[in-house]
This record gives structure tokens, sequence and C-alpha cells, in this order.
């Protein structure tokens, strides 16, 4: 099994005749992933990518019976674009645009109490089920099928941590980036939840970073089930300076308990095994594996 996505997995791309849409629509559709379509308002009933190309997402939703949406739609338009999908009760939305307007995102959220679309992002890399289907834009030549779920605030970690875990012979049920803006939808919380409901999951990476409290509310709840698979967490940042923005929206360690430290020693009190380096969170894994079998 997967989490978010399978192999009925229908997706449209909002912002599909754009370059990046066009560049990682076309991707996607060699890797497998069903696109089967695009929305661009003011080009419906025309065609790309020999797809057919949509004025509103309600109206592609109910012509290719679309059940995902992915978004490439610029930052000033991207809450829109978000809203509009959740209006039209698109079951998933995956939105890779980064600094999308923390003011937007707000409008955003509330849009989300309304209905039960669950949005991944903004400022994500995207969800890959390794052979199964990819929304995003994340590379996939390092990544395998296997049973260790992914959850990451970080794109270029992710990277490294799949490359790490296929290398160990270790293969990747769902890797999942929830996005490193401020304001975002799915939550590590919610996330890991998903990947404790999966059966071929058996063993779940946590790679976060300074800013927001998503590792701390996930390490109480983690304290709270006491989960019997094997977790191991990354957390980058412990050098950054305090009240200082690194790279984007999300990582900024500005009050108490959002620094690396404060993190790792919440996830730590848990249970969650913490690597000690980037370099050996593959390895770390393993070792936790073996032990538990």
């Amino acid at each position: 099994m997967t989490i978010l996505v399978d192999q009925h997995t229908r997706v449209i791309c909002q912002g599909m005749t754009g370059r990046a849409g066009t560049h990682y629509s076309s991707v996607m559709l060699e890797y497998g992933t069903r696109v089967v379509g695009g929305v661009r308002p003011g080009k419906g009933d025309t065609h790309h990518l020999n797809l057919p190309i949509f004025d509103t997402v309600a109206s592609a939703k109910a012509a290719t019976g679309a059940n995902a949406s992915m978004l490439f739609v610029p930052p000033d338009r991207a809450a829109n674009a978000m809203i509009e999908a959740i209006e039209a009760e698109m079951p998933l939305v995956v939105a890779l645009t980064e600094r999308v307007p923390i003011r937007d995102m707000m409008r955003v959220r509330d849009a989300l109490k309304q209905g039960s679309t669950i949005l991944v992002g903004p400022n994500s890399q995207g969800i890959l089920a390794p052979g199964v289907c990819k929304i995003g834009v994340m590379a996939t030549g390092n990544a395998r099928r296997g049973n260790i779920g992914i959850l990451s605030r970080s794109a270029s970690l992710t990277s490294e941590v799949i490359a790490q875990l296929s290398d160990a012979g270790l293969g990747q049920s769902t890797t999942v980036g929830i996005g490193g803006d401020t304001i975002h939808g799915l939550s590590m919380r919610a996330c890991f939840e998903l990947f404790l409901a999966d059966s071929d999951t058996h063993g779940v990476i946590v790679i976060g970073e300074i800013g927001g409290t998503d590792e701390e509310v996930l390490a109480e709840f983690i304290a709270a089930t006491r989960p019997k698979i094997p977790v191991v967490a990354l957390i980058v940042g412990r050098h950054a300076p305090v009240e200082r923005r690194m790279g984007h929206a999300g990582a900024i360690a500005g009050n108490a308990g959002a620094d690396a430290e404060s993190k790792i020693g919440a996830l730590r009190a848990a249970g969650v095994v913490i690597a000690k380096s980037p370099h050996l969170v593959g390895k770390t894994m393993q070792e936790e594996l073996t032990l538990a079998a």
C-alpha cells in the first residue's frame, strides 16, 4: 500500500501551460503518473501535451475524473488556485509554489476547514510512491519500492535520505514533502498517522528543521501512542542564528522551542531515534529495523 496516492490517482495540473508546469507534467507522464489534464483560465477547450486544458478545476474534475491536483501557479495567485481546488472538492491538492504570502495562506487555511481536501504544501517537493505515482518535482533515480515512509520539510535532504535507504537495500513506501512554509496544509502529525495506518510502512523517517511547531506536536503524539515501528528523525539547523530567516519561508527560529535542540529533545524524549548526522540516516534506520526484528 501507499499513502495519499496510488495507481488509481488521476492528476490535473493547475498552471500546466507554463514552463514549470509543462516540464514537470511531462516528467510525471514519463514516470507513469496518470496526468489527465490541465487548468489555465482563458485556455479552455485547447490541448497541451496532448491533454485537454480547462478553464476551471471544477470543469476539469468533472470531465476527467481527476482526484488530485498539483499547482504550478505564481505565489501571488497560488492561494486563489488552492481555494478553487478546495471549493471544487478535489480530494488531494499538492502545492509546489514557494513563498506564498502568509496572509494568503490564512485564507487557504480557513477554506480547508470547510471541506475534506488534503493540501500538501505549499513549498512542497511533492509526493512519491516509487514505481506507482509521482506528483511533484523530486528526482526518482535513487528511489526504490519498499517499506520505509519519509515525511520531510526539506527537498534536498529527502533526496539524500532516499539514496541512503536504497543503498542500504531499504526501499520507500511513500515520500511526502509537507512543505517548508510557515502555514501549510498536511502536518507532520497527520502525515505520520497515515503512515501508521499503512500496513506496508514498517518504519518512518522524519526530516525536520528549525521554525514552527510541527516536530513538537508530532513528538507529543508519538509519546502518547508509542508506535511499534521504528521512527528515526533528522533535525537540521543546530547552528543557525536565532531570529534570522534561513533559506525558505518556514525556516526561522524566533521563539523558544523553535530551535533545533528543542525539537531534538522533544522527539528523543518521545522515543524517536535521532540520527547523529545527515549521512547516517539510512544506516540508523537499518540498525533500528534489525533491533526491532
